[in-house]
């Protein structure tokens, strides 16, 4: 593939990324427990396969847009905000999913309901979306040609 490829990659990817976290974490996951006739169990087990797919999606779109930046050469602000969000998907993978798992198998047994690991991935979703958002911006300005200012010293 040409470079430009591997350049629109740069900007594709991190964009897609985006659109999954908006339709997964903003969308279907508020509303699934509003549907007639789910229950809590109904519901965690659903939770449990969309985000399953939703992570491994994220590995994959995380693998290739390393390949991308490695084959179009990026510069260490692009590397910079990846590697931000390679760490973001580590951690929610490795760790807060995991202790997510831990409690809706306890809420399946009977156990109560509520969990401190929701927030923490939900929060790590929100730094994720905003790293996201800072490496689409930037990848689109590289895109297209657009050149940074420097502003230090004009008046």
């Amino acid at each position: 593939m040409s470079i430009r490829v591997w350049q629109a990659l740069r900007l594709i990817l991190p964009a897609v990324w985006l659109g999954l976290i908006i339709a997964i974490d903003l969308i279907e996951a508020p509303l699934k427990f509003q549907a007639p006739g789910i229950t809590i169990p109904l519901g965690l087990g659903i939770g449990r396969l969309v985000f399953l797919a939703m992570n491994i999606t994220e590995i994959v779109i995380a693998l290739v847009l390393a390949i991308a930046l490695w084959r179009s050469r990026a510069d260490r602000r692009s590397w910079t905000l990846a590697g931000a969000a390679f760490a973001l998907l580590v951690l929610k993978f490795g760790v807060i999913r995991p202790l997510l798992a831990v409690h809706t198998d306890a809420v399946l047994a009977g156990g109560e309901g509520g969990s401190f690991a929701h927030f923490f991935y939900i929060a790590t979703d929100a730094v994720l979306f905003l790293v996201l958002v800072w490496l689409v911006a930037s990848q689109a300005r590289r895109f297209i040609g657009v050149r940074e200012v420097n502003v230090a010293g004009s008046r």
